[in-house]
């Protein structure tokens, strides 16, 4: 019989979630976020992972411009088709599936049109996030905007001001 006394105890003690990154992991992203946009432009990754009961665990991450060496050209955050197809091919490499993703916004972590109309995956669920700031700064965690597909363009804001549960950086994860 295989089993983790973390995974018992978060079942108990830690907040209910449906997406969790560990605290470590989420210091790294953050960071490689602002020094690959370099605080002048846009960037982002994948948050690699698995799904459990209903809540997704992110333990890998993949940056768009090891997909897509070009991915930040013109400032914001555009990845050609072939770069899906390593993305896909990574997953099944390391039997994984894409938790959400994230990319970086100059100020505020709104959601803009762009972002609302062209999902990096357009699938029902998929969760997408918005780091402030080009990830600049020490409190960024509580301007994150976070935003859930619905399809057909749709969203669900899950922000932290609006669904503080939703998402978890922490021990626990």
């Amino acid at each position: 019989m295989s089993f983790s006394i973390k995974a018992t105890i978060r079942a108990f003690a830690a907040p209910s979630h449906r997406l969790s990154c560990p605290s470590p992991l989420w210091r790294k992203l953050v960071d490689e976020l602002h020094r690959r946009g370099r605080g002048r432009h846009e960037s982002g990754a994948f948050l690699l992972g698995v799904e459990r009961n209903g809540r997704r665990e992110v333990t890998d991450l993949v940056f768009y411009d090891e997909l897509d060496p070009g991915a930040y050209a013109s400032g914001v955050c555009i990845l050609h088709g072939d770069a899906f197809a390593k993305l896909w091919a990574l997953c099944r490499q390391k039997q994984l599936s894409v938790t959400a993703d994230v990319h970086t916004h100059p100020g505020a972590a709104y959601q803009s049109g762009s972002d609302r109309t062209n999902p990096m995956v357009a699938t029902a669920g998929h969760i997408a996030i918005i780091v402030p700031n080009y990830a600049k700064g020490s409190d960024l965690r509580s301007g994150l905007g976070i935003y859930e597909y619905a399809g057909s363009h749709q969203w669900h804001d899950r922000s932290p001001k609006k669904s503080p549960r939703f998402f978890y950086t922490g021990f626990w994860s």
